[in-house]
């Protein structure tokens, strides 16, 4: 695997190339484990990058386990205005969202949204939100449980046995690209 096919962005190849480039090739225990392990070998600090950081060894992690093809930074077709982190589309449940956030504060309530958003487009599809705080997961999922969270499936810490339940989960569903739709199909167009 080349950083350059599973990692975007110069400043995000250049901490993987310094830090974590032996990551891309070693041996996975458990995705808890690798994502433990990798995180802790990142020497955390500019702002903004720990999430991008985050974002990138989810996506080495995904594609080393064969969840492909995983479409990232994606736009679903509409659903305005939203770009997902991660998204799988399974002949089972459709399009599956992973949510990546380092810490979740108030940023689940975006995650919840969009959810609910692609629930009304597509019935059948999942909604998961990683992330690296276990207090803060069990707090929404707690809200999840009493109806208060919607869009979301449930809240996984990466570095837990949920996650990998939530990647083994992953691994027992059928993963395609998804053909292209036309907007519009009838039997006959009338104009003038």
């Amino acid at each position: 695997m080349r950083i350059e096919d599973v990692v975007f962005g110069e400043k995000v190849r250049a901490v993987f190339a310094k830090h974590l480039a032996d990551e891309l090739a070693s041996d996975i225990a458990s995705p808890s484990e690798f994502m433990k392990k990798a995180w802790a070998k990142y020497p955390q600090g500019e702002k903004g990058m720990n999430g991008r950081v985050f974002e990138a060894l989810l996506s080495v992690l995904f594609v080393r386990r064969g969840l492909q093809p995983l479409f990232a930074q994606a736009k679903l077709a509409f659903i305005p205005n939203v770009e997902f982190d991660f998204v799988l589309y399974s002949k089972e449940h459709g399009p599956i969202v992973l949510s990546a956030k380092t810490s979740l504060r108030e940023r689940y309530k975006q995650a919840d949204l969009e959810g609910m958003m692609l629930r009304q487009v597509h019935r059948n599809s999942q909604s998961f939100l990683i992330t690296l705080n276990e207090k803060e997961a069990n707090s929404v999922n707690a809200k999840i449980d009493s109806g208060d969270v919607l869009g979301l499936d449930k809240v996984v810490c990466a570095d837990s046995n949920e996650f990998d339940c939530l990647i083994a989960h992953l691994e027992s569903l059928t993963f395609f690209k998804p053909p292209a739709i036309d907007v519009i199909t009838s039997k006959h167009i009338l104009a003038a």
